[in-house]
């Protein structure tokens, strides 16, 4: 479902490309600590949709 995912601690910005399409998504906002929950949870793509997808103000990038 992803294939990489980055943080801009000096934005907030949380960054996602998806493997389906390569698609990019930025969620604005998005706090530092639970960037770290995020990656360090044991299934990504689930902690994704339970947790940010709808949950933040996003646009998708590339």
């Amino acid at each position: 479902m992803i294939a990489s995912i980055g943080f801009d601690p000096n934005t907030s910005t949380l960054e996602i490309e998806f493997k389906k399409n390569g698609a990019v998504w930025q969620y604005y906002d998005f706090p530092e600590s639970t960037y770290y929950e995020f990656i360090g949870s044991d299934s990504v793509g689930k902690f994704f949709l339970a947790h940010i997808k709808g949950h933040y103000s996003e646009n998708q990038v590339g």
